[in-house]
């Protein structure tokens, strides 16, 4: 009784704290969001593989990675940046921008998509690689209450650079080091195939 008043109570709160960050201002986001536009696209679908999709994704998760750019917590030469002169406002009005945008699907490649499948779903019990789902749900819808990002759809390119940055040691600004664990666990030929089958995903 007690556990599931607790989990009620969590999830109202997480519940109020997306839609607080959906509650921006859109307008002001759409507008500020044009300079983005050249590599994420208007509405946040990217026409370039190597530069991700926004659209959909949860605003807490943008505001983190805005955040991170800025401080240089998440290093990236094009976007430390654009992030730089971004106010808190500003990065909460184009996250919600983004995110009331849908994400277009994407197709994966046949070949790899049994061999994508099977890392996503169940991982790999012999190396201690474990189900993407677990934490980006079997839908790729991700988890915004603990920050973990919505994949259906991203780019199969983008989604491999990343997982090989957080392997190298590259990107370092995962809570608690979840993703460089994790990656840190998978081979090239894992990465290929799951990033292909997030490609798919919906």
């Amino acid at each position: 009784m007690v556990k599931n008043f607790l989990y009620a109570l969590i999830l109202t709160v997480f519940m109020v704290t997306s839609q607080a960050s959906i509650a921006a201002d859109l307008d002001a986001g759409k507008q500020k969001a044009q300079l983005c536009a050249a590599c994420h696209g208007p509405d946040g679908n990217s026409v370039n593989p190597a530069w991700p999709n926004l659209a959909g994704q949860h605003p807490e998760y943008l505001i983190k990675q805005l955040k991170d750019f800025k401080s240089g917590g998440r290093k990236n030469a094009q976007m430390a940046p654009m992030a730089a002169p971004l106010s808190d406002a500003d990065m909460a009005d184009i996250a919600a921008w983004f995110h009331s945008n849908q994400t277009k699907t994407g197709v994966a490649s046949p070949d790899l998509l049994e061999a994508g499948q099977k890392v996503y779903r169940h991982g790999n019990a012999e190396t201690g690689v474990p189900a993407c789902m677990a934490c980006h749900g079997p839908d790729g819808a991700g988890n915004p209450a603990a920050a973990y990002p919505a994949l259906s759809g991203q780019h199969a390119a983008y989604t491999a650079t990343q997982l090989k940055a957080f392997r190298s040691g590259e990107r370092s600004n995962d809570l608690n080091k979840i993703m460089r664990i994790v990656a840190g666990k998978m081979t090239d030929a894992e990465i290929e195939a799951v990033a292909n089958y997030i490609q798919g995903l919906h």
